[in-house]
């Protein structure tokens, strides 16, 4: 018997901007190269930590970029619902590096504020100058498309943490070039450490709730399970699970147990129609029960 591919009608909200991820993803690759050499010349921590989280802009990109392309494959009869998770798993992956970037930024300041070095503090300007312009543009092509999809929220918070890590970097070098005082290097390193955690944290919640299977945000359960009640020919409602695929995709299934005489084609007709059209998820299935029916377990 022929494995004939199972279509999957829905494309992630990641999918339909992946040019756009691919735009910014040059940028940053091209502006990293020349920052890494900025850094080693002007021996400055805030730029070699900006150096550092371009790096992981790069690299996190680039996986979003690849768990896209990945994702876009059409289901089949060994994942019946595609490869959705994979935009979820670079999400985690990106989360985790900047966590991990962030925790190395503040232990290498804590060590350079004992014994500041000296910084060529122009140089590191007009370097860190390039990457807040480089960095502003990937926001302004990103933020948008970062609304619908945790994996390019992932893609837009990378930018734009490195953002702020320019912002830092000009900061430290007007301070140092103006006073002297060499401890800002250091200083404002932590505080781009430290500004970077909340946000990221807040996608690593999101991205492990999708991999948990717990409900969507832009779900609400109580009145799904309230609408689904009062659609009529329903009795009542139990067994009711929504989760998320990936982003902007979410699916549920429900045991409905039937009135009387309800027909079961326009009952099912009318529940699936009520879902869709006045609740964020695609992909429905329902199982119709007659009165009396029992099963030996019931959840939710």
């Amino acid at each position: 018997m022929e494995n004939t591919p199972i279509p999957v009608q829905t494309p992630s909200a990641a999918s339909r901007h992946k040019k756009s991820l691919l735009v910014v993803l040059c940028l940053s690759g091209t502006y990293l190269i020349a920052e890494v050499i900025g850094g080693i010349i002007t021996n400055s921590l805030a730029l070699l930590a900006d150096a550092a989280h371009m790096l992981t802009d790069v690299v996190g990109l680039l996986l979003a970029f690849i768990a896209i392309k990945i994702g876009e494959r059409k289901a089949d009869l060994s994942r019946t619902y595609g490869y959705y998770r994979t935009e979820i798993l670079a999400a985690v992956v990106n989360a985790v590096v900047l966590l991990g970037i962030s925790i190395y930024v503040l232990i290498e300041a804590y060590q350079r504020f004992q014994n500041p070095p000296e910084v060529q503090s122009k140089s590191m300007l007009i370097v860190a100058g390039i990457g807040l312009v480089v960095n502003i543009i990937g926001m302004m092509i990103l933020r948008k498309d970062s609304e619908g999809s945790l994996n390019m929220k992932g893609a837009y918070f990378e930018v734009l943490s490195d953002m702020l890590t320019s912002v830092g970097v000009m900061m430290a070098g007007v301070i140092m070039l103006t006073t002297g005082w060499y401890y800002a290097d250091p200083l404002i390193s932590a505080a781009i450490g430290l500004l970077i955690f909340p946000r990221t944290w807040k996608l690593l919640k999101e991205a492990i709730n999708v991999l948990l299977e717990g409900t969507p945000k832009d779900v609400d359960i109580h009145e799904l399970r309230q609408s689904l009640e009062q659609t009529p020919g329903v009795k009542n409602v139990h067994d009711l699970h929504v989760w998320s695929l990936t982003s902007s995709v979410n699916a549920m299934s429900a045991h409905i147990v039937k009135e009387g005489e309800a027909s079961q084609n326009l009952l099912l007709r009318a529940l699936q129609e009520k879902t869709v059209k006045n609740f964020k998820i695609s992909h429905t299935t329902f199982q119709i029960e007659e009165e009396g029916y029992e099963e030996d377990e019931v959840h939710l």
